[in-house]
């Protein structure tokens, strides 16, 4: 497509969308101007085209309720245009106030750990997915190559692709960390001196601080704490971007090495020991400034090297390896990738969740079925590695928890299960395979085939 087809493409789909054409509009003016302060954005929020987009986000991620009880299923019965109507009139009159959110704690994949969930009441995720729509273009115009996490069109595995392409060019000595409680512990205050860099408009900047002060609800008690904007709500991670966008943007990449951040989870690559040790100074300074603290038990400071230790960074274990010798072809040595020990943790006990006995009046296809709907998420995700053999052992481990499950079901043996699964169904009883799905990352090209910045090397 030659470059005036795709601009002409692009502009129409603005026309068509005029959400979109609002967010490409506040994108320009606050790239082209990076000292602006918007003073008019709170009209925006409550317009309804924008409510009904904030809508559409809230019911696709299909929600728990918050502690009025309201069920998504309870909203439509009630009437979508009938509630953002009121939420609209609402936001206009400066009548909204939003609920404490609920708070549950859920298990951190392959840890003992308990992640603080904050749930907020349906109507106000809904205004909270509307703030988003209008404030995350002026923020994104902001926002450093550094960051990856919960940002448009960036994901994982940009930032994973980063530390291959960092550790060909002999940034090899990396420092990991992870900081602590990030999302409960960002200090109000500063948050929205850092919104008002940007955001000026009192009527937006009321909401935000109705929304941090609204507080959770745990054991029938209300705590309304100065600190923290609750993991679980729509508008936390775009917050977090900002607060921490405070530290990427003094980041010197020529003294300290190269930063990847993906929300609260960092990696620094650097090319010497001395580097990594003062990256590791400097990042305690920094975090200290903004009220914050790196995670002790995941801060460490590790070379990659043949035979050395590895590093775990977004679900993958990362360690500097030597390629087999094929063909009279000399050895190579390469960062390789596969899941992390958590991460095949997470999977067998998935796995396992789902083949339990107390599922045993349900039909194997639909036992199956659901195996399969969790394999594929997983797989999808941990393909973009070398993770074959760590495939093929949770393949087997699958197989194993259906045949297992088949012998409970039917009051057999295991043995009669396994070989059902193994032999006497020509598709082990339909269950997907993982072989043969895995891509091997490269240095320079993306886990989408593609160049990196044209190809050309990063900086």
């Amino acid at each position: 497509m030659s470059a005036t087809s795709a601009s002409s493409t692009t502009s129409g789909s603005l026309k068509l969308d005029p959400v979109r054409a609002l967010q490409h509009a506040l994108y320009r003016a606050a790239k082209a101007d990076p000292g602006r302060r918007f003073h008019a954005l709170g009209d925006k929020v409550h317009r309804r085209d924008v409510l009904r987009r904030a809508w559409a986000m809230v019911r696709r991620n299909n929600g728990a309720p918050g502690i009025d009880a309201t069920t998504l299923s309870d909203v439509e019965e009630y009437g979508v245009d009938r509630l953002l109507d009121e939420l609209a009139a609402d936001l206009r009159e400066g009548g909204w106030r939003p609920l404490p959110a609920r708070r549950v704690f859920i298990p951190k994949p392959g840890s003992v750990e308990r992640r603080p969930l904050s749930i907020p009441a349906v109507r106000d995720r809904v205004v909270q997915a509307a703030l988003k729509i209008v404030h995350e273009p002026v923020f994104e115009a902001d926002m450093l190559a550094c960051s990856f996490g919960f940002r448009p069109r960036r994901g994982a595995h940009d930032a994973l692709q980063v530390l291959i392409d960092q550790a060909w060019q002999g940034r090899r000595w990396v420092v990991e960390t992870d900081i602590a409680n990030c999302f409960e512990a960002i200090p109000h205050e500063k948050l929205m001196r850092a919104v008002e860099e940007r955001v000026c408009d009192r009527s937006v900047l009321k909401l935000l601080r109705a929304m941090l002060r609204a507080g959770v609800m745990e054991d029938g008690q209300v705590r309304r704490p100065v600190t923290g904007t609750p993991q679980g709500g729509v508008v936390s991670p775009l917050l977090a971007n900002v607060y921490l966008h405070r530290l990427d943007r003094v980041w010197d990449v020529r003294r300290h090495g190269v930063l990847v951040r993906y929300a609260d989870d960092a990696v620094v690559m650097c090319s010497t020991r001395e580097q990594a040790e003062a990256a590791l100074e400097r990042l305690k300074a920094l975090l200290a400034e903004l009220g914050l603290e790196p995670k002790a038990a995941k801060t460490r400071i590790v070379h990659l090297r043949v035979g050395g230790g590895g590093v775990d960074f977004l679900g993958f274990h990362h360690r500097w390896v030597t390629s087999r010798p094929r063909g009279g072809r000399r050895p190579v040595e390469f960062l390789a990738r596969w899941p992390s020990d958590r991460a095949m943790l997470h999977a067998r006990d998935r796995v396992r969740d789902l083949t339990d006995r107390r599922r045993l009046l349900r039909p194997v296809k639909v036992i199956v079925e659901d195996v399969n709907a969790f394999l594929r998420g997983w797989a999808s995700y941990f393909r973009f590695g070398n993770s074959a053999h760590r495939f093929d052992q949770i393949g087997s481990y699958a197989r194993m928890r259906i045949g297992g499950f088949l012998a409970k079901k039917h009051r057999r043996s295991r043995k009669f299960g396994w070989s059902v699964v193994a032999f006497a169904s020509p598709d082990s009883l339909g269950l997907i395979a993982l072989h043969g799905t895995v891509v091997a990352p490269r240095p320079f090209r993306d886990w989408r085939g593609r160049p990196n910045a044209g190809g050309e090397r990063r900086r």
